[in-house]
This record gives C-alpha cells, sequence and structure tokens, in this order.
C-alpha cells in the first residue's frame, strides 16, 4: 500500500474543507481526510471529544485503506489532533504539516471561553455561531466563501461543536514533543490570521529540527481555502522532499 497522506479538518468544520487539497493531491498520493467524531456526520464521541478520541478516529481511517504510514497534515483543530497523533503513534508518521495552529495549551481565560461557548451551544444551538462564526478567512475573503464556510458550520451538530470546544478546552501543551519530532515538518501560517496569529504559530518552526516556515500573505486562519493555490504549492513542494511511494492509480 502507498503511504498516505492525512488532512485533519479544523473546528468547526468538516471534511470538505480539504476539497482543494484533495483534487490537488489525490491522482498522486492515497489522501485521507476523516471526519472527526461527531462532524460532518460521524458518530460522536460522547460529551467531550478529546484530541485523543479525535487522534484515534484519523488511526482507524487510515487502518480502513491500508495506510500504514502517512504524511500528517493538521489545521487549527487539526494541528492538536496533528501532535496528539505524533504522541501516540509517531512511528507510522513520515511527515508533519502544522498550519495555522499553535503547539501550547488554552490560558485558563481561553478554557473558560471554550466552555462558555460549549454551554452556549447546548442551551441555543448553534444558529448564533453560523451567524457569526469566529474569524476564519480575512476581511478580504470573497462572499462565495464566507457561504461555503457557514454552511459547513451549519451542518454540524450544535452537541458535537460544543464536544470539540470541551476538548479542546482540556488538551495538553504539546510544546515539550515539538523537540521530540524527528521527521520532516512544515509548518504553515497566514498573514490575515486573527485567531492563530504568525506570532503564535512561526515559533514551532525553530522548536523542531528539520521544520520549513511557509507564510501565506493575506489569508486568514483557513489559508487552504482562502489561499488554495498557495497552500498547495508549498504542500507539494514538502512532500517532494519526501520519499513516498505514490498510489499506483498515478501511474
Amino acid at each position: 500500500m502507498s503511504d498516505g497522506i492525512l488532512l485533519i479538518h479544523a473546528f468547526p468544520l468538516d471534511a470538505r474543507m480539504w476539497r482543494p487539497q484533495v483534487d490537488a493531491l489525490q491522482a498522486s498520493y492515497t489522501v485521507v481526510t476523516p471526519n472527526l467524531p461527531g462532524f460532518g456526520g460521524a458518530p460522536p464521541a460522547g460529551d467531550v471529544l478529546s484530541m485523543g478520541d479525535a487522534a484515534d478516529r484519523c488511526l482507524l481511517e487510515l487502518d480502513a485503506v491500508g495506510c500504514t504510514a502517512a504524511v500528517v497534515c493538521g489545521l487549527s483543530m487539526g494541528g492538536y489532533v496533528a501532535l496528539e497523533l505524533w504522541r501516540r503513534a509517531k512511528g507510522r508518521i513520515v511527515g508533519l504539516v502544522l498550519a495555522n495552529t499553535r503547539a501550547g495549551a488554552d490560558t485558563d481565560e481561553g478554557a473558560a471561553g471554550r466552555r462558555a461557548l460549549a454551554e452556549r451551544l447546548r442551551t441555543e444551538g448553534s444558529g448564533f455561531l453560523v451567524e457569526s462564526p469566529p474569524p476564519l478567512l480575512s476581511e478580504a475573503a470573497p462572499d462565495d466563501l464566507r457561504t461555503l464556510v457557514r454552511g459547513m458550520i451549519a451542518d454540524q451538530p450544535a452537541g458535537s461543536i460544543a464536544a470539540a470546544a470541551l476538548g479542546m478546552a482540556e488538551r495538553p501543551d504539546s510544546t515539550p514533543d515539538l523537540a521530540t519530532v524527528d521527521v520532516p515538518a512544515l509548518v504553515i501560517t497566514s498573514t490575515g490570521d486573527t485567531l492563530i496569529p504568525p506570532e503564535a504559530t512561526t515559533p514551532m518552526a525553530e522548536q523542531i529540527s528539520n521544520a520549513d516556515l511557509e507564510v501565506i500573505e493575506g489569508a486568514g486562519h483557513l489559508s487552504n481555502l482562502e489561499a488554495p493555490q498557495r497552500f498547495n504549492e508549498a504542500l507539494l513542494r514538502f512532500l517532494d522532499r519526501l520519499d513516498l511511494q505514490r498510489s499506483e492509480d498515478a501511474f
């Protein structure tokens, strides 16, 4: 079986956010895009979606297609899950891409905000979040992209969004794990990201011994959707660094 490319989606979306990357990669690589528990129609994990639960779902998806090893790419919450995968199954990871994410745990204030969001979601539903989502896109993002993102948020059950918020609030500090990463890595950030700004993301490129840094000008938090060509170019350059077995379907 060929090595896989595992793409782990952001909060509070689902695997459809990776469509531009799937289109660019699927001719040459086995691309695995799991819906994390509770998202995209996947069964929920319970009242709290821990990063461990999310990592286990990713491993099951890799097993289902026979991928014993993968390049793991996570954006935002997906990056938290990618770092949890590194702790749990580093022997299966041949490359690591951390996009628009951070290694540190939430501050007390940040964790409290996530718990308050979860309570509101369970009390009111997700309509308020669809109407006024977090700053996932830059101010310059086109209206059709905003509509797409809002639609994905609307499709997720409020309870699942709440469970993920609680799971992120309790996630561990992954900063000490960065020094243990001994596979090639790529850190991606974007200058229009106000949710996890570049100054929170770029230090990871210095803390991982074999990491490249890609800064995408202008794009917001969902850099893969707002600047898909730049994101794909960076990802493909990174994959070219690695000695991956290509998908047989590509030949």
